[in-house]
């Protein structure tokens, strides 16, 4: 345990106590211990940190981007130099392998870095007229308080893909992280305390996520909220801000599929396959959740998967060699078993896995990384979003039938295609449907490109220039002028 009680409120620059009654215990979901105990907020809190986000917009709005980008500078300095501890408290809550944990904090300093670059580059522009009595200006201004609201699987690089570009526009943010995963935001807000955030710029609030979600979306004080989560989730946030027009940026739920075609590198396929499916214990939006593979390489291509599945070493992310830790919660572990027992129901067939795994020194959510095979399209892994390490196999023959399988979805986050020929991967990219497309690659998201994706994926993008837009009003400004 870190210590009995940890400070998780943080309003107007000061770290706030609450009473014995308004906490909530944060567990490690590889041992089943509880870790610390945090505040658990509500309506009150959420209330205060919106009047000082309020309160310190003026202030931080008129600074200079160059003034903005010297703060980003030193919190990704901070961030990047502690990643090996930032890590350690990330695998205890969240369970990945800490080589994993050390990677997302380094790469969410990164996002600091290249916000602090963009924090000057927020450009206008100068309209010529259609009249010569008229001067035509748009200048970029930003858009006041933000609402973040993060999810628990990446709790630290889901945190600053907001925030930098958030602050770097001259916005001042309320910021709520999932309840399973506080202490990552937590050291992240002490990181900006610590290079001298102006007090109220940044304001955490923990709890009641109910209760601080619905006073982000009431409050006309705030005028953006920016969400990555659940579809489900994110229809009800759009319901909602309809009641003040209020705007949206939302990263929600994937379904994507990888499709390895005849001539493709099977062994370098295989490999990012499973770097796809099993990263995070398939706990990713944009991991692999549905595999298409040409008939004529089928049967090689599986055998290459279940050796190196069978590899892969389960345990507590803290522990030397571990490739897969845990599932974040026991409900998680219930839906990867359901949809591995709706599939078998239907005829699949399990190649590998297919059960919870614990030992007598482990008794924490994993499920063994898990293989099917003589898939079909009934089954609801070939349509929900699983979110955990199970991939589904199923053959195709022709170009055509694969991209209307792999089109076949409410989602459209990310798609992947396997192929050494140049003139397939730039044709059948432009046609799946989706909004990140990885050519023999996996880990597509990157600081300075846009992250996002299209149908009930999402709306907006994060990372890159684009990563700004949503911060920023454009204002036109007309000016009459004597000839």
């Amino acid at each position: 345990m870190f210590e009995a009680y940890t400070k998780s409120i943080f309003i107007n620059g000061i770290w706030h106590e609450v009473k014995e009654s308004a906490t909530e215990i944060v567990y490690n979901p590889a041992t089943l211990k509880p870790i610390t105990q945090v505040s658990h907020a509500s309506t009150k809190e959420a209330k205060q940190a919106i009047a000082a986000a309020l309160k310190a917009f003026p202030a931080w709005s008129k600074k200079t981007g160059r003034e903005r980008s010297k703060i980003l500078y030193k919190a990704y300095q901070m961030m990047y130099e502690d990643a090996e501890r930032l890590g350690k408290i990330l695998t205890m809550e969240q369970g990945k392998p800490l080589k994993e944990a050390i990677g997302e904090i380094k790469g969410a300093a990164h996002f600091l870095l290249w916000y602090a670059e963009e924090a000057s580059r927020s450009y206008g522009e100068w309209l010529p007229s259609s009249v010569t009595s008229k001067r035509l200006i748009v200048i970029p201004q930003p858009i006041g308080v933000v609402g973040a609201i993060t999810p628990w699987n990446f709790p630290s690089s889901m945190i600053t893909r907001k925030l930098a570009p958030a602050l770097a526009a001259g916005c001042t943010v309320v910021l709520k992280p999932a309840p399973d995963t506080p202490l990552s935001a937590i050291e992240i807000v002490k990181i900006f305390e610590r290079v001298g955030l102006p007090s109220g710029v940044v304001n955490l609030v923990t709890g009641d996520a109910t209760a601080i979600g619905k006073e982000l979306l009431i409050s006309k004080d705030v005028r953006l909220i920016t969400f990555t989560g659940s579809t489900e989730v994110g229809k009800y946030l759009m319901k909602e801000s309809a009641n003040h027009v209020k705007k949206l940026s939302l990263e929600l739920g994937g379904h994507a599929p990888s499709i390895v075609f005849a001539d493709a590198d099977l062994e370098k396929a295989a490999k990012l396959v499973l770097a796809s499916k099993f990263r995070n214990n398939g706990q990713t939006c944009i991991c692999t959740n549905r595999l298409f593979v040409h008939e004529s390489v089928m049967n090689d291509f599986a055998n290459l998967l279940k050796e190196k599945v069978q590899k892969l070493k389960l345990g507590d992310g803290l522990a030397a060699n571990t490739d897969i830790g845990p599932l974040i919660n026991e409900q998680a572990c219930k839906k990867v078993q359901f949809h591995v027992e709706d599939a078998t129901k239907q005829g699949a067939i399990i190649e590998h896995g297919g059960k919870p795994w614990n030992t007598e020194e482990l008794s924490g959510y994993y499920f063994e990384p898990t293989i099917l095979s003589n898939v079909s399209n009934e089954m609801k892994i070939m349509h929900e979003e699983t979110f955990g390490p199970v991939l589904p196999l199923q053959v195709f023959s022709e170009e055509a039938e694969v991209i209307d399988k792999a089109n076949n979805s409410d989602y459209g986050l990310a798609a992947y295609i396997f192929t050494e020929n140049t003139s397939r991967a730039i044709r059948v990219s432009e046609q799946l449907d989706y909004g990140i497309v990885g050519i023999n690659d996996v880990f597509p998201a990157t600081p300075e490109a846009p992250f996002g994706g299209i149908k009930q994926s999402g709306l907006g993008k994060e990372g890159g220039h684009h990563g700004m837009d949503k911060f920023l009003e454009k204002k036109f400004i007309s000016i009459g002028i004597d000839n």
